[in-house]
């Protein structure tokens, strides 16, 4: 673990699809016991945000919790370390692109991870055509109209999602999930992230080697495809690293802080 006398940080925990603040409820006092600041927040139309998934229509929309706290941070504020799980690796690129005056560090834990070669949608687009439609198993995915949605079903959670966590966490989660959206229609018509902004930030990769939803092999193609800093795997952790093996997380973000932040 790195050491406690380290300057402390302000750490800002961004969810995947279908999630929400609640899913950080372990890895947050972890990172808060030793002198961090945690600010964890529900994306919209996730946890308890008031917005229906069918009011949103892009990765922006979704976005705009994220963007405000970051529009409403004094520009003479620490930079942040930024980690984005899963779907959340999109939202952290697109914070990058767009604050990168404010931000140390984007860490993606198991999470899409886009380039400035390729449209925004490129990465999600190769994640459809690798993974098979079987692997969702009881996920519920809708079509309504140019925005396509998925709500994450209890086998699929229990299965493939959770399936290193104790029965209590796959509980909640499975009272807890939203509909979410992977906004692929709108991302492939917008413009590439540039290398102006999410590109010129620091950006390290943590992998979980027993992730069933994002398998490992995928992980490593966008590491390559994109580029990184560094890796960091962790063993022995589901894609729900945050609650199958929080006190792992904490080690690694705390080594990736102090090394690139």
């Amino acid at each position: 673990m790195a050491s406690e006398t380290e300057s402390k940080k302000h750490y800002v925990l961004v969810h995947g699809a279908c999630h929400g603040a609640w899913c950080w409820y372990k890895l947050k006092p972890l990172l808060e016991s030793i002198g961090h600041h945690v600010s964890v927040l529900d994306l919209a139309a996730s946890g308890i945000h008031p917005a229906k998934i069918e009011d949103l229509h892009s990765l922006s929309d979704y976005s705009e919790p994220l963007m405000k706290m970051l529009a409403a941070l004094p520009a003479a504020d620490e930079k942040l370390v930024l980690v984005g799980h899963s779907y959340g690796g999109m939202n952290i690129a697109l914070a990058a692109d767009l604050f990168p005056h404010k931000i140390a560090l984007t860490v993606f834990l198991a999470a899409f991870l886009p380039d400035t070669n390729h449209r925004p949608s490129y990465v999600i687009e190769q994640f459809q055509e690798k993974i098979a439609s079987g692997a969702w198993l009881d996920t519920e995915i809708c079509d309504r109209g140019s925005l396509k949605t998925q709500l994450f079903g209890p086998k699929f959670l229990s299965s493939r999602l959770y399936q290193l966590c104790s029965k209590e966490v796959v509980e909640l989660a499975k009272a807890l999930m939203r509909p979410s959206s992977f906004f692929v229609d709108n991302l492939s018509r917008e413009e590439n992230f540039s290398k102006e902004g999410f590109g010129s930030v620091p950006r390290v990769f943590i992998t979980c080697n027993q992730d069933l939803v994002v398998p490992l092999e995928f992980q490593q193609w966008m590491i390559q495809n994109s580029g990184v800093n560094e890796v960091l795997e962790i063993k022995d952790a589901d894609h729900m690293a945050m609650l199958s093996t929080p006190q792992e997380l904490c080690d690694a973000l705390l080594q990736l802080a102090l090394k690139h932040a």
